[in-house]
């Protein structure tokens, strides 16, 4: 049985998926076992595809117009038709880049297997920039890990600011670049420092007075 998924990425009218829907058609798919999705194809949540993958089932075949209609990235896609192998369903493309690969022929698995060799070769090279990354990070004396979200001047504007009792968190959140559960980290909504807001000034101005933070907030 064939089982057909078309997308397009605009919900706007200024795409269809009639063109997709049509392809499917002339490749044999019945109308009533076509799953469209409106939603760009980086977007987790597609109803059309998740009913798609469930309503597979083994000996099934899922027709694409063009590969690039079912996955966020080739990793994404090579996980995709590896689950679909394991589950026993094929995986047919009709068009595009991809159009070699049926995975219910011989030589569409090869193609397929090209793809799947590019994406590892993708993950390997990730795997490597990161690790030089760290290496080069921990010669500076660094170590790995999300860096800083808040700095010594950016806490010194925060604590202006919220000493004003008209501002917004969310507003000065915002004009700051961090979130506000960021900014409520360091600081309290009167403006004043929080624990880790007097730890951040003393660390980063060497002074371990405990005065430090309220000469900051008056100066501020």
């Amino acid at each position: 049985m064939l089982i057909g998924y078309a997308r397009v990425s605009k919900s706007d009218g200024s795409q269809t998926v009639a063109p997709q829907r049509n392809a499917l058609l002339v490749a044999g798919v019945d109308p009533e076992r076509i799953y469209e999705d409106l939603a760009s194809g980086r977007n987790d949540a597609r109803p059309g595809l998740i009913a798609c993958l469930k309503a597979l089932q083994p000996g099934n075949t899922l027709v694409l117009w063009k590969l690039d209609r079912l996955g966020r990235d080739l990793r994404h896609l090579v996980n995709t038709a590896e689950d679909l192998r394991v589950r026993g369903i094929g995986l047919k493309v009709l068009t595009g880049a991809g159009a070699q690969i049926d995975t219910t022929t011989a030589n569409g698995r090869l193609a397929f297997g090209i793809f799947a060799a590019f994406a590892e070769f993708e993950r390997e090279l990730i795997a490597e920039r990161t690790q030089a990354g760290l290496a080069a990070a921990r010669a500076r004396g660094r170590l790995g890990g999300r860096p800083r979200k808040m700095d010594r001047a950016m806490l010194t504007m925060a604590m202006a600011a919220l000493s004003d009792p008209k501002a917004v968190a969310a507003d000065v959140a915002k004009r700051l670049g961090i979130t506000t559960t960021t900014l409520y980290t360091y600081v309290n909504g009167d403006g004043s420092p929080k624990a880790a807001g007097t730890a951040l000034l003393r660390t980063e101005t060497g002074d371990e007075s405990p005065d430090t933070a309220s000469t900051v907030q008056r100066s501020a």
